[in-house]
């Protein structure tokens, strides 16, 4: 949620001819990792759970990536690119220890079994 508040600051400064453009598609991505975190862990097992992280962390590569066009543009400074990079991290982070934990699990069920 720290990196959805994030863009939000960060892209409200941006041009307004990018309101239909690369403002709402970050926006969307920024809040599409939130979604799929929430909507996944929601479903009815670890595979659901796993294809919306999966789905989570490409959003997380697409605003990374609008971010850096976002500075090349010079829409905003590079310090609120590495705030939101380095926010960008953290989640990444999250995403795949949670990702690494589902898959542990499923592996060590299956050892159980046999």
């Amino acid at each position: 949620m720290e990196l959805v508040d994030a863009i939000y600051r960060v892209s409200s400064t941006w041009p307004g001819d990018e309101r239909f453009g690369l403002t709402s598609q970050i926006r969307r991505a920024a809040v599409s990792i939130a979604a799929n975190i929430a909507e996944g862990q929601g479903r009815n097992g670890r595979r659901e759970f796993l294809h919306h992280l999966g789905i989570a962390n490409g959003s997380l590569c697409e605003v990374e990536t609008m971010i850096r066009i976002g500075t090349r543009q010079g829409y905003q400074h590079r310090e609120d690119e590495l705030t939101i990079l380095t926010l960008s991290r953290e989640v990444s982070r999250l995403i795949n220890g949670l990702i690494r934990s589902l898959n542990a699990s499923d592996l060590s069920r299956l050892e159980t079994r046999n």
